[in-house]
C-alpha cells in the first residue's frame, strides 16, 4: 500500500476530539465485552484489518475467547455462543454500520428497547458511530498493522 497522510500528525485537533469520545465511552454502562463485539464486527464489516488485530487482542486480553472472536461475523448461525443482549448489539452494529441499506430497523430496535434502557441504546449507538468513524480513519489511510 501506498503511503498516505497520517491524520494524527497533520491534524492532531481531529484526533483530539475522536479521543474525547473515547474518553466518554470508556465511562459508559455498556459493558467491555459488548463494546468489543461491537468493535471487531464494524471492523469485519468495514474490512478494517488495522482495528480487527486491535481490538481481537483487547477482546483476549478482557477474557474474551477466540471460538466467539471467529464465530462474531457469523454470529446469526452460532446464536448459542452469544446472549439476547449481545446478538441484538451484534444486529444493531451491523443495520447501523450498513446505514445506507435499510438503517436500524423497527424489528431490531424494539429488540433493543426490551433488553436495553434508552441510556444504554444511546450508548450502543455511540460505541457504534465511534468504531465506524476509527475504521473509515484507518481504512482510507491505509493505517497498518504493528
Amino acid at each position: 500500500m501506498e503511503k498516505r497522510i497520517n491524520i494524527n500528525q497533520v491534524e492532531p485537533q481531529a484526533f483530539k476530539a475522536m479521543f474525547v469520545l473515547e474518553g466518554y465511552l470508556a465511562k459508559i454502562d455498556i459493558s467491555k465485552t459488548l463494546k468489543e463485539l461491537i468493535k471487531i464486527r464494524a471492523s469485519q464489516i468495514n474490512n478494517c484489518a488495522y482495528c480487527i488485530d486491535m481490538h481481537t487482542k483487547d477482546a483476549i486480553k478482557g477474557g474474551e475467547t477466540n471460538q466467539r472472536i471467529f464465530l462474531a461475523g457469523a454470529w446469526k448461525e452460532a446464536t448459542k455462543f452469544f446472549t439476547k443482549e449481545e446478538q441484538t448489539v451484534l444486529a444493531m452494529t451491523e443495520e447501523i454500520t450498513l446505514i445506507h441499506q435499510n438503517g436500524l430497523s423497527k424489528a431490531t430496535y424494539e429488540k433493543a428497547a426490551s433488553v436495553f434502557t434508552e441510556n444504554q441504546i444511546a450508548q450502543i449507538i455511540m460505541v457504534i458511530v465511534t468504531i465506524n468513524a476509527w475504521n473509515r480513519i484507518a481504512v482510507s489511510t491505509h493505517q497498518k498493522i504493528e
